[in-house]
């Protein structure tokens, strides 16, 4: 006979079985953030040449995300600490709209992430692992497992950096918004090029950039066809560059450059519109020599340039498979006459080059 004061084994059961059920769940929930850091901190510590680290992970269950905090990588042999990719925060959740399109794909939101390739830190050295770039690129995608849809960069630094030039060069992009969408073609499957891009930001001598087009990222080598302008740029924020590798100086000057480039079946054509205007080469600084160099580039400046419009301009017509891209030379000296002698190049895209100019010349070759 059951004693009135204890219940019966059965029905302890049937609460100890759930609440024990609900511990553990709980305490997978609590430890699933540290386990998915793990796995991507093992996936970083792998990559040949490199070496990267997470210092969190945030897990949202209920929007099925996770935030990556403070992602680095750079190379093993690098010779400074500048990080190649910096992370600060990167958002990678469902994209819940294409789930009514039969499709799982995530969307990814980075805040102020930075690229920085230091000229040094990528030159290899003897004796050390090779690092190829398909590597770091296989390891993000191992981290985003499901496929990018839609893709945002909030307040993002692309800088390019040379430290033992005398001077320093650092030529950047800064305050970058970059937006992409239907990169795996959820929404327009007849399109050719799907998913349209478009960035904007500011470059080093408070310049401002543009980037629009569309892509087709499901190829092997990507289609793509886009237009990007740079205008206003003070020349004389670019003095560490110019002085570095053309021995000149920049007292004034305005620099603008516009490029378009269409990219079908591997075969690019397209070109790239230099602009400079209203620039002086000779600063009070300089020395004898410099002053005589300055001097003689100036003669051909002044001779080259549009009088009305002060602006010395050329056109580069880019072409040819991806393996052999070549420019064309004789017709890049001829545009630099031509906007002297004939008329002034525009500091705008031509709108001249289609996606079908690439892709004819592609099935031509």
């Amino acid at each position: 006979m059951t004693p009135k004061n204890k219940k019966p084994v059965y029905r302890r059961k049937r609460y100890t079985i759930p609440i024990i059920i609900i511990v553990l769940l709980v305490a997978f929930r609590m430890y699933l953030p540290t386990l998915v850091k793990n796995h991507v901190n093992s996936i970083l510590k792998d990559l040949p040449g490199y070496y990267g680290h997470v210092e969190d992970i945030d897990i949202a269950l209920i929007r099925g995300a996770y935030v990556i905090d403070g992602l680095y990588l750079n190379k093993v042999n690098a010779e400074t600490e500048i990080p190649f990719l910096k992370f600060p925060k990167s958002d990678i959740s469902i994209e819940w709209k294409s789930l009514f399109k039969g499709k799982i794909v995530t969307e990814v939101i980075m805040s102020n992430p930075e690229i920085s390739y230091v000229f040094e830190d990528q030159e290899s050295e003897a004796g050390t692992p090779e690092a190829d770039a398909d590597d770091w690129t296989n390891a993000l995608t191992e981290i985003i497992p499901i496929d990018i849809n839609h893709f945002e960069i909030h307040n993002g630094k692309f800088s390019f950096l040379q430290m033992q030039a005398e001077p320093q060069i650092d030529l950047n992009f800064t305050e970058v918004e970059f937006t992409a969408d239907n990169l795996r073609n959820v929404v327009s499957k007849e399109k050719t090029l799907p998913s349209p891009i478009h960035a904007t930001g500011r470059s080093i001598g408070a310049g401002n950039m543009t980037l629009d087009g569309k892509v087709n990222l499901i190829k092997e080598v990507p289609d793509m066809d886009i237009a990007f302008s740079l205008e206003n740029v003070d020349m004389t924020a670019l003095n560490d560059f110019t002085k570095h590798y053309a021995n000149i100086n920049f007292e004034r000057g305005n620099f603008g450059l516009f490029s378009e480039i269409a990219i079908a079946d591997g075969y690019l054509k397209g070109y790239m519109k230099p602009l400079l205007a209203d620039s002086v080469l000779i600063g009070k600084d300089d020395n004898f020599v410099e002053t005589l160099w300055e001097g003689f580039i100036g003669f051909f400046k002044f001779a080259l340039k549009n009088q009305k419009t002060d602006t010395l301009a050329t056109k580069i017509p880019i072409e040819g498979d991806l393996n052999n891209v070549g420019t064309k030379v004789w017709p890049t000296i001829t545009s630099i006459f031509k906007n002297a002698w004939i008329e002034a190049f525009k500091g705008v895209v031509d709108d001249d080059i289609e996606f079908q100019d690439a892709f004819q010349e592609s099935n031509d070759e």
